[in-house]
């Protein structure tokens, strides 16, 4: 029965690119085409790595973003930022190009630029699969200037790598171009991300746009007469009220870590994608996010073990974010993509262009699911039966952070850490 989403996230990212206005005409730089053979024959192994470097990434923007104001909720798609960012080099030429690639955390001598997009290409793609357990959609798109011609290959890559559509947009008229660009995001993210664009400059030459919709169901819910009023402790002394759903005796992927001072379990979607909470001890999270790295994962992962957990807290919350990403991502080494030295004469032929923007933006929401209590009422009498030993009791009601991974590609689709629930 459709009830409420149990989860529901969006990542947005767009690119603003705008002429810059000391551009110098510059050729083509040499560069080897990404050919469409060879798609097939991928093995596993790209799908790893490309996944490592994700997580590599993932976990660096991380620290930035959490850096700035570590009593913030962060949340954002390191899949939807990272995807925009390989889009966007397909235009990118010498070291604006080389700057992209090592900042989303590719060793370029072990892998070809080629390899690089053709494995994004493949992850589209397994992402796209129709499934009937998961509303998944994820895409790319560019709004281009209707003065500025793109080069054909820049055209044909964007379209075969990342399924990018290109739509003529006149950016002298801002309202309209940013009308165009903010219907098309709220249909893509089923009316979810409304004004993604709040200005644009009349300069504009192109905008890049990565949408990301999640909505999926608990393999096993909660149920919502066990939902009750509880403490959430968001810092020193400090608590606020929120909804904490419950669940008792629940087999699932537990993993007590004492090296690192947290407790990691594992709930999985219908889907058979997974939520990987993890619940540092009180005043642990600072020592947790130092640790957060590929292998850290790799080892969480590894060590999970079916356990039965007498009873799980975790609150009900729906939280977004609004992130204005160029401060951010010259810190992970992309600055000259930001500058007037940018390279991206691989979009038009002509070195004129610069990114001036990228916006991201996240909503995530997660609930009990199943059906809406209709009109009636019931007391719930649970009998508390005489349960011996120690018990094994895990509660959300402190700053935890979650992961949401796809099972397809081994990626981070979303990464959160929620420090206070009723943040909007």
């Amino acid at each position: 029965a459709e009830g409420m989403p149990p989860l529901l996230v969006l990542g947005l990212l767009m690119a603003g690119l705008y002429h810059n206005v000391h551009g110098l005409p510059g050729g083509m730089l040499g560069q080897k085409n990404v050919t469409q053979e060879d798609q097939h024959h991928r093995t596993p192994v790209d799908n790893l790595r490309l996944a490592s470097s994700n997580t590599d990434f993932a976990f660096s923007l991380y620290k930035q973003l959490a850096s700035t104001d570590p009593n913030k909720n962060v949340i954002f798609s390191p899949l939807s930022v990272s995807m925009a960012l390989a889009f966007l080099s397909l235009g990118a030429r010498g070291t604006t190009l080389v700057e992209i690639l090592t900042g989303l955390k590719f060793n370029l001598t072990e892998t070809s630029e080629a390899e690089i997009h053709q494995g994004f290409q493949h992850m589209l793609r397994s992402l796209s699969q129709p499934n009937s357990l998961l509303q998944l959609s994820l895409g790319n798109a560019m709004f281009v200037n209707e003065k500025l011609k793109l080069l054909d290959k820049f055209r044909d890559d964007a379209k075969a790598l990342y399924a990018s559509e290109a739509f003529a947009t006149n950016f002298q008229d801002p309202t309209a171009a940013k009308e165009l660009i903010n219907d098309y995001v709220k249909e893509k993210t089923r009316g979810n991300i409304v004004d993604l664009v709040k200005h644009l400059d009349p300069n504009t030459a192109m905008v890049l746009v990565n949408y990301i919709f999640f909505k999926a169901k608990w393999e096993t819910p909660f149920d919502p007469d066990d939902t009750f009023e509880a403490k959430f402790f968001v810092g020193k002394g400090k608590s606020v009220k929120v909804s904490m759903m419950s669940i008792e005796d629940l087999t699932m992927p537990y993993f007590r870590d004492e090296d690192l001072s947290c407790t990691v379990v594992e709930l999985k979607y219908t889907s058979n994608d997974s939520a990987l909470f993890i619940l540092p001890d009180k005043g642990k999270m600072e020592q947790v996010e130092a640790t957060l790295l590929p292998e850290t994962l790799r080892r969480w992962r590894g060590s999970l073990q079916m356990r039965k957990v007498d009873e799980l807290y975790l609150p009900k919350f729906s939280i977004s974010s609004d992130y204005n990403l160029e401060d951010t991502l010259p810190q992970l080494g992309m600055s000259e993509v930001f500058t007037t030295q940018a390279d991206l004469s691989g979009v038009t032929g002509a070195r004129n262009l610069a990114v001036t923007q990228v916006v991201h933006k996240t909503l995530i929401e997660v609930a009990e699911t199943g059906t809406e209590a209709a009109a009636a009422t019931g007391n719930k009498v649970t009998l508390m039966s005489g349960k011996l030993g120690p018990m094994t009791i895990v509660n959300f009601n402190r700053p935890f952070l979650l992961s949401i991974l796809s099972k397809d590609t081994q990626s981070i689709m979303f990464l959160v850490k929620v420090v206070n629930p009723n943040q909007a």
